[in-house]
């Protein structure tokens, strides 16, 4: 069974992937500002606790978690975002700062973190958003988030080609539209066809055995625009 670590687990895709891995007697710590939903859950194989990927402190109290309680982490899914819905001269750069500050830099600082009690069989798996992708269809009002989606793309190909000989693999999802509070934000009334728990099902499968066929790779996990 794996040791997962999942960011963004209060609601959404990662609060069901928290309960798919759990179910499945997986170890889960699943990772968010609020931990009041995840711990509610009252699973025997969670682990939560408040966490801001934007705070050095809370690293600090991440390690000394791990390094009590877990021996290595096999999976980490970079799932936790922020997103501003503004038009470009709207947004302020105090608001941009923030997305990157969870999108992009608290992507980084954790895998970073976490690198040293990764084997080389492990995975990292972040999850972007069509809005990142180069050609893809844009949309006005997601200037900061959808670029800071574009830049943990890259970084995932840059991350496969440094530890390609150590390990683990870095493989970067792009989601197309899925029924979240999220997509609430940045679509207001639009249905998707997808739940968070559906996809949330096809990550965690990608998760544990994705590694075996993909790393540095980008897939595009979309059947609708948005």
């Amino acid at each position: 069974m794996a040791s997962v670590v999942i960011t963004g687990a209060s609601r959404g895709i990662g609060f069901e992937l928290a309960r798919l891995f759990a179910d499945e007697g997986h170890k889960v710590l699943g990772l968010s500002r609020n931990d009041t939903p995840i711990k509610a859950l009252g699973h025997s194989n969670i682990t939560a606790f408040p966490f801001d990927l934007s705070k050095p402190s809370d690293f600090v109290k991440l390690e000394a978690f791990l390094n009590e309680n877990w021996g290595q982490v096999d999976i980490l899914i970079n799932n936790a975002g922020r997103l501003v819905n503004k038009p470009f001269m709207e947004t302020s750069m105090t608001e941009f700062e923030e997305v990157y500050k969870v999108n992009v830099f608290g992507v980084a600082r954790i895998t970073q973190a976490l690198l040293p009690k990764m084997p080389k069989e492990a995975h990292v798996v972040t999850i972007s958003s069509m809005g990142g992708v180069q050609g893809s269809v844009k949309f006005p009002g997601l200037s900061a988030y959808s670029s800071s989606k574009g830049a943990v793309v890259t970084l995932t190909e840059l991350w496969a080609e440094e530890f390609k000989e150590t390990g683990p693999a870095f493989n970067v999802l792009a989601l197309g539209a899925v029924q979240t509070e999220m997509l609430q934000e940045a679509f207001p009334g639009y249905q998707a066809p997808i739940s968070a728990m559906e996809m949330a099902a096809y990550i965690k499968n990608f998760a544990l055995t994705g590694h075996q066929y993909y790393n540095g790779k980008l897939l595009q996990v979309s059947n609708t625009t948005p």
